[in-house]
């Protein structure tokens, strides 16, 4: 250590060299590490043990530790000579399986050498068996899907088997066994396919022929007034409409049984026995109001109108309860080749509207009724001799062909009919209009004294505020009610107007422009009423203004003439206020001393009864208001000219004045015509 470390300090030479034990120790014991997990096992089993640190304690510890150590490895020993012997045990048993497995494995070599070929025959019969089970379900299935069974063939063609369920699946069944067949025929071999095709076509053809003749016998039997129709015929229909011409065939025979029945029922209603003669004691007759003709047209329309609702409604829930089913079904079987090949020779092949074909098949059904219907209806056209009630009956019949023909349509037979019945009753009120007209000719000529309205006009009035109020209330589909109404107006209404102004004519002015405004003051009065005679009306109102000026003229006419002016305004008003114009003034006739003199005496003589003078002459006219606006514009009219003839006069004095000064030759012209424009509006006010 010396030769490595190199020389020491004295002290530190004896310290090494006698290897001092505390500083050993306390080297050993700070170079420990306390974080050491085996140190501070150490440590807690030392304080479980509970020994005390002492010399004697520290001298026995580790003879303590190693006889525990020794005895802990003599179990141990133990314990293995146990395990030992256990092993010896376990290698005997082994021994001994080995044996008898050799001696099981010997035995089933002999026995697999012995059942080997029983164990390949069942091989060979297992795959057989397989080989057939398949066959069996490839049978299995081609029978289901492409062969019908004895008892469905028989379900499906014969007669006597009801028209079920099972009826219904096999007919589905059929349609697809055809509709799969075409696969088949994919195929090279399409033997097969054909066979199966010619088969079901001729059961599919059967079993529509059997559906077809049972709907038959059902509609004979079908109540269309249940509420509740089976399901099975709107079924049936459903399907029979694969094929249209079947289809149609039992809409064709239905349409004429519905015919009969509906004829039947509308005979009973009207008369209250059957067509047999039996009667009905339930049903109230319609006939019973036959001697009110709009009543009893009423009566017949409004039974029409429920009759074709309640067909409309119970053929709605019969054929087109299932959606658009009927028309999908129809459209396939137009689609068809077969159907295609006949359509070809005039069938329609357009697409099928149920909506439509609804509407047409009740409109055949009440083909019948509406015969009757229009006999009776023409019936009372044809005896009616009054005019109102002709038009009453026209409106009532076009009120109920403007309902049918939301219903079912334009193009229908039933609201052809009402038309035709409407066109005559217009007909026929035209016609008794015209006769009315033609023996009230000879009373044109009889003018009341008062000059009011003839009696004719105002009975024609009232007859045409009659008629008006029915069209009023009357629902016409004529989006222009003024235009419509107008042919009413030139029978009902124009001859009587036009008569009255041809009285009007004998007449002398102003006699003449009274009595017409009478009579048009009080037609425009009854056709202000309604807001369709509203242009009429206001072409009245023209014709009134036209007379009223007429009036208003002649008015003023008498004032002129009888205030003694005329003249005067006559001379004076083609002047004006120019210096050429008023020098010509004095030289004029009528401003002459004598002439001015007699016309302002004249004038003195007019004004205290010239208000009422012309009051007088309009008290004919019926409407106050007018002919005294009349009276009151002649008068405007009159004074306007006066202030004109005041002024003239006055600007001549002017001139005169200017001319002669305070001469006595002078003479004003206002002196010899006092009277002023402000005085003659008082008076005439």
């Amino acid at each position: 250590m010396a030769s490595r470390q190199g020389p020491l300090p004295a002290q530190g030479s004896m310290t090494v060299k006698g290897a001092n034990p505390l500083s050993s120790k306390t080297t050993t014991v700070l170079s420990s590490s306390y974080a050491d997990t085996e140190f501070r096992e150490a440590l807690a089993l030392l304080d479980e043990r509970g020994i005390l640190n002492t010399a004697e304690t520290r001298r026995q510890l580790r003879l303590d530790l190693q006889k525990e150590v020794i005895d802990s490895n003599g179990e141990i020993i133990d314990e293995f000579a146990k395990v030992a012997e256990q092993l010896g045990r376990i290698g005997m048993t082994i021994e001994k399986l080995n044996e008898s497995f050799n001696e099981m494995k010997t035995q089933l070599g002999a026995a697999h050498e012995a059942t080997s070929s029983t164990l390949e025959e069942a091989s060979r019969l297992l795959a057989q068996q397989r080989q057939v089970e398949q066959k069996q379900a490839l049978l299995g299935a081609f029978n289901a899907n492409f062969v019908l069974s004895d008892d469905e063939i028989a379900a499906l063609t014969l007669t006597m088997e009801p028209v079920d369920e099972l009826f219904f699946a096999t007919l589905a069944k059929a349609k697809k066994i055809s509709n799969d067949c075409e696969i088949l025929l994919g195929f090279e071999n399409q033997t097969l396919g054909l066979q199966i095709m010619e088969q079901v076509s001729k059961n599919l053809g059967q079993g529509f022929q059997k559906l077809y003749k049972w709907v038959q016998r059902e509609f004979k039997t079908l109540n269309l007034e249940s509420p509740q129709i089976g399901s099975s015929i709107r079924r049936a229909l459903r399907v029979l409409a694969e094929r249209p011409g079947l289809f149609q065939n039992c809409l064709d025979f239905f349409a004429e049984a519905r015919e009969n029945v509906l004829s039947s029922t509308f005979y009973t209603a009207l008369t209250g026995n059957s067509p047999s003669g039996k009667e009905d004691t339930s049903v109230k007759p319609i006939e019973l109001a036959a001697h009110d003709p709009l009543r009893y047209v009423g009566d017949m329309l409004a039974w029409t109108h429920s009759a074709a609702v309640g067909e409309r409604e119970a053929l709605e829930g019969l054929f087109i309860g299932e959606g658009d089913e009927i028309a999908k079904e129809i459209q396939a079987g137009r689609e068809n080749e077969l159907w295609r090949l006949a359509a070809e020779d005039g069938e329609d092949t357009g697409e099928f509207d149920a909506v439509k074909t609804l509407n047409e098949l009740v409109d055949r059904d009440m083909s019948g009724a509406v015969r009757l219907l229009r006999q009776r209806v023409e019936q009372v056209i044809q005896t009616n001799e009054e005019t109102i009630l002709a038009y009453k009956l026209a409106n009532l019949l076009d009120f109920y062909k403007n309902t049918f023909s939301k219903m079912l349509s334009p193009d229908s037979a039933l609201v052809e009919t009402l038309g035709g019945l409407e066109s005559e009753a217009l007909r026929q009120f035209r016609s008794l209009a015209r006769d009315h007209v033609a023996a009230i000719q000879g009373g044109f000529q009889h003018i009341p004294a008062d000059l009011r309205p003839p009696g004719f006009l105002l009975d024609a009035l009232e007859q045409l505020t009659a008629i008006m109020k029915t069209y009023e209330t009357s629902f016409t589909s004529s989006g222009n009610r003024e235009a419509e109404f107008e042919p009413v107006l030139a029978e009902a209404f124009d001859p009587f107007i036009s008569g009255s102004a041809n009285m009007a004519k004998t007449l002398q002015a102003p006699a003449d422009s009274i009595f017409f405004i009478n009579c048009l003051v009080t037609a425009r009065w009854n056709l202000s009423q309604f807001d369709f005679t509203k242009r009429r009306a206001a072409q009245l109102q023209t014709n009134i203004d036209e007379q009223r000026a007429s009036l208003v003229e002649a008015q003023y006419r008498l004032f002129r003439a009888e205030s003694g002016l005329d003249a005067l305004i006559t001379a004076l008003g083609v002047l004006e206020d120019s210096d050429d114009d008023v020098e010509k003034v004095s030289s004029l006739e009528a401003v002459q001393e004598p002439a001015l003199t007699r016309a302002s005496q004249l004038l003195d003589d007019f004004l205290p009864s010239a208000l009422m003078d012309a009051v007088e002459r309009l008290k004919h006219l019926q409407d106050s208001g007018l002919a005294r606006d009349i009276t009151e514009e002649a008068a405007e009219k009159f004074c306007v000219d006066f202030e004109h003839v005041e002024e003239m006069l006055m600007l001549a004095d002017e001139l005169a004045e200017q001319r002669h000064g305070e001469s006595d030759d002078f003479q004003s012209l206002r002196a010899l015509f006092p009277r002023t424009s402000g005085e003659i509006r008082v008076l005439l006010s």
